[in-house]
């Protein structure tokens, strides 16, 4: 499987009806799949230890996509393993009025990962170009009018690349996810939720009302996607139509994505090598 037939280069126009919601990369079965992210799963254990280890590099994961594509399930498939310890999640609902009275990239500065943890953002400030400017909140937000102008998703687009190359620049790894799931699929998933009992909770019917903005939210995606995805911080369209594929291809992504970093455990100086050679001399000869 190549994962840069799913990342999008910078600079590229994002149509996101030209990625498939269904695609598979040829995987036939769960089974297959699910083999392959267990074994994806071990190789992240043991490089987020070294990751943690090193304490150079932290590494941001980034999930966004339309109600019910699998975010959660996604997030908790793929890092289950993972060392609680070094490992920090973070969801993203409606700014509250402190956060309001800060800029929009305020809430989310607080949150970075430190060095040698991951963090993972189930929503992000990417919300701030997508439901704000589907449902035009910017309106009922205390931000002076006159700031307001017919440029502010261009500028929105470079303030949020100028930050992410900024944590980049710091030794933060930004990868971003948009699970791509069909308006079909949602649907179908959404009526699961409502025939099964356990699943009840996870429904409402706000989520029924959005659909109607399916198309505006399409358009915002797109030219969000197109606006911010960077060498650096790149941005991945993951078909999320089959969860177990999703799963997979996010596992490979982050995989691929540390192995780059070359990251090993630190290595002692002979000093240090010597002290503990002393330790244990110690430690033996005591009862």
């Amino acid at each position: 499987m190549k994962i840069s037939n799913y990342e999008i280069k910078q600079s590229k126009q994002v149509k996101l009806s030209d990625y498939s919601t269904k695609d598979t990369a040829g995987f036939k079965s769960k089974d297959e799949a699910k083999e392959l992210l267990e074994q994806n799963i071990e190789k992240m254990i043991e490089l987020q230890d070294k990751l943690y280890a090193q304490d150079k590099y932290s590494l941001l994961l980034i999930f966004q996509a339309m109600d019910a594509a699998g975010k959660d399930s996604t997030i908790k498939h793929v890092m289950s393993g993972l060392n609680p310890q070094g490992t920090q999640v973070y969801s993203f609902k409606q700014p509250s009025k402190e956060e309001l009275d800060h800029g929009y990239l305020w809430r989310i500065q607080k949150v970075v990962p430190e060095r040698g943890r991951i963090g993972i953002f189930n929503r992000s400030h990417y919300e701030e170009v997508l439901v704000v400017k589907v449902h035009d909140l910017l309106k009922s937000q205390p931000i002076p009018q006159d700031l307001i102008d017919k440029n502010i998703w261009q500028k929105r687009y470079e303030q949020i690349s100028n930050f992410e190359n900024y944590l980049y620049e710091n030794g933060t790894i930004i990868l971003k996810f948009f699970l791509h799931v069909s308006k079909d699929e949602q649907k179908e998933r959404f009526l699961a939720r409502i025939e099964d009992q356990s699943k009840n909770w996870k429904f409402s019917a706000a989520d029924v009302e959005e659909r109607k903005y399916w198309d505006d939210y399409q358009k915002a995606y797109e030219e969000a996607i197109s606006a911010t995805s960077r060498k650096n911080a790149p941005w991945y369209i993951i078909p999320a139509d089959k969860k177990w594929f999703a799963r997979l291809l996010v596992s490979e992504v982050i995989v691929e994505t540390l192995k780059k970093l070359k990251l090993e455990y630190l290595k002692l100086s002979k000093e240090r090598l010597a002290d503990l050679q002393k330790s244990k001399e110690v430690l033996l000869s005591q009862d």
